[in-house]
């Protein structure tokens, strides 16, 4: 994983040892290592504390030396130290360490940073001076006697042997430390794709939700429209309501017309039939004012099929929005996989 691709990324300031390797695996070389060279090994963190067990330490730094509170303290700070200079050559740093045996540091790098070092040697390259130990031995307050005893059982080995078993140390650990970074960063690739996978599959979500509304709102609109057509079927019953009263009305005319030749100047009937026309006059402005009110109807009905409708709208158009981060996921995604393809082809 890129240290800037998610949040639970480690940034390369803060990766370990244990974010690299395989502690298993890292223990398992560092002992095979340790037995085939005749030497010993140890992998400690960027302050010097081991992150590994000992491989095949000696009586006189474990019993001995390590086993003192100054000599430990000692022990660890010649560690960190010995890392310290073989990250600043850029290659193993042989050096005596504080008890007169002979080291080596070997720096872990990932991206130009050191995260630790893989310690060696605890041998001679020259017969010990038993002065020198004993005086030693007197400064991490430990018995003289069994501490030169201990390191006459110390190995022999020419210091040429010594660099050269630092050197390939050092190669094989600058290798595995790239694989692991590697591996690192395309497991938390990995979980990008996931997340962003995720992410795709809560939009499709989305969408297939706002597909559902606008299904409901598209049977709601057809509801509002069936409405429309029964207003209209009422609107229609009201228009031969007055059709028939002026046919009514044209009878009564006809009548009043008739009446009002019989009677002549009198007129008696006619005044009847006047009084039916102003009737009927009055239920046609009854009748004007039901139209009236239907229509009213009809514009409210229509009024909320538009609304259903710009309700629709809104839905397409977060359904677009959704769709265009379901692009730029895709998007996103693509850009992962190249990262993917260029990490496995890389030949560094």
């Amino acid at each position: 994983m890129e240290e800037k691709t998610v949040s639970k990324t480690k940034r390369i300031e803060d990766l370990t040892i244990q974010d690299i390797f395989d502690m298993e695996f890292l223990q398992q070389f560092q002992d095979n290592f340790a037995l085939s060279v005749g030497m010993t090994s140890i992998t400690v963190d960027i302050n010097g504390t081991p992150v590994t067990r000992p491989s095949r330490f000696t009586d006189f730094c474990m019993k001995y030396t390590r086993a003192s509170e100054i000599g430990n303290k000692r022990c660890m700070e010649c560690d960190r130290k010995g890392g310290e200079e073989s990250a600043r050559t850029g290659k193993p740093a042989v050096y005596e360490c504080h008890a007169g045996l002979m080291d080596f540091g070997v720096p872990i790098i990932v991206e130009g940073r050191q995260i630790g070092s893989v310690l060696g040697g605890q041998v001679l390259t020259e017969p010990a001076d038993e002065a020198k130990f004993r005086r030693i031995a007197a400064e991490i307050n430990v018995d003289p006697d069994e501490y030169i005893a201990a390191v006459q059982k110390v190995d022999y080995l020419s210091r040429e042997r010594l660099e050269a078993a630092a050197q390939v140390l050092y190669l094989m650990t600058a290798t595995f430390s790239r694989m692991g970074y590697y591996q690192y960063k395309l497991k938390s690739i990995a979980e990008t794709i996931s997340e962003s996978l995720g992410q795709v599959s809560a939009t499709m979500e989305e969408l297939a939700a706002s597909a559902t509304n606008v299904d409901e709102n598209q049977h709601n609109l057809n509801d509002e429209i069936k409405n429309v057509n029964k207003i209209s079927e009422q609107i229609d019953e009201v228009i031969n309501l007055i059709k028939d009263i002026a046919d009514q009305t044209r009878l009564l005319g006809l009548n009043a017309s008739i009446e009002a030749a019989r009677a002549g100047v009198a007129g008696a009937g006619f005044s009847v039939v006047a009084e039916e026309i102003r009737k009927l006059s009055d239920e046609s402005k009854a009748t004007t004012e039901k139209i009236r009110k239907f229509t009213l109807l009809i514009n409210q009905s229509v009024n909320k099929t538009v609304s259903k409708g710009e309700e629709t709208s809104n839905i397409v158009g977060q359904q677009t929005k959704a769709i265009e981060t379901v692009a730029n996921d895709l998007y996103n995604l693509s850009e992962v996989a190249e990262q993917l393809y260029k990490l496995s082809h890389d030949q560094k």
